[in-house]
């Protein structure tokens, strides 16, 4: 089902470039590492990958406009999956060590630390996911994905008023208290969790991402 997709993993210095690379191959898509603006914008499919701090992810993505390509892209319902700090940039701010960081503002809510008993929440978790998921289409409840952090984002805030628009799909995870763990909402996806460490789980999420391109 991939074969023909074309998907940009985003390079902008964070993240697990090379392992989200070979993850999304294994769909059958043609997956290109890059940072050029519009090879972004002429994807299939544009993954924002993300490891370490929130303030560094951002001072990186906006070093090679990656805020302008997922907003643009957005705009034009194009669609983008961010993994772990690439789902959390896209957040309206995040909060480390009492600094607070300007996110690119998808949507409503801040990224604070977990509170937990043991951080960081390294391992294997199960989601609670909603009824109607495409992302975790075929996947069994007590399905497992692989975690490691130890900010999230702990209430969601993005309120629908409107009939005429669907209200965003929230899967939630559990490590001392409940934190959104992905997000479905039109073109935009994201997951705290990271597909490409989490074996056959994370493999066949991923080919449900790109079977919607």
């Amino acid at each position: 089902m991939g074969k023909n997709k074309n998907v940009v993993v985003l390079d902008y210095g964070s993240g697990n470039l090379r392992s989200a690379q070979r993850a999304v191959e294994r769909t059958g898509a043609e997956v290109t590492v890059t940072s050029d603006f519009q090879a972004a914008l002429d994807a299939d499919g544009l993954l924002v990958p993300g490891v370490g701090a929130f303030e560094a992810c951002m001072r990186g993505l906006k070093a090679v406009r990656g805020e302008q390509i997922i907003g643009r892209r957005l705009a034009g319902g194009r669609p983008v999956l961010g993994i772990c700090v690439g789902m959390q940039i896209l957040f309206e701010r995040g909060v480390e060590h009492g600094v607070e960081t300007a996110g690119c503002d998808e949507w409503p809510g801040t990224v604070e630390p977990l509170q937990a008993p043991i951080i960081p929440h390294m391992g294997w978790n199960t989601v609670q996911v909603p009824e109607g998921s495409r992302l975790f289409a075929g996947l069994d409840p007590d399905t497992r994905y692989y975690f490691v952090h130890s900010y999230a984002v702990r209430r969601w805030e993005l309120e629908v008023h409107s009939a005429r628009m669907n209200a965003p799909l929230v899967s939630w995870a559990t490590h001392g208290e409940p934190f959104v763990a992905a997000v479905e909402n039109g073109p935009l996806w994201a997951t705290q969790f990271h597909p490409e460490k989490s074996g056959d789980a994370g493999a066949a999420l991923l080919d449900n991402w790109v079977n919607t391109l």
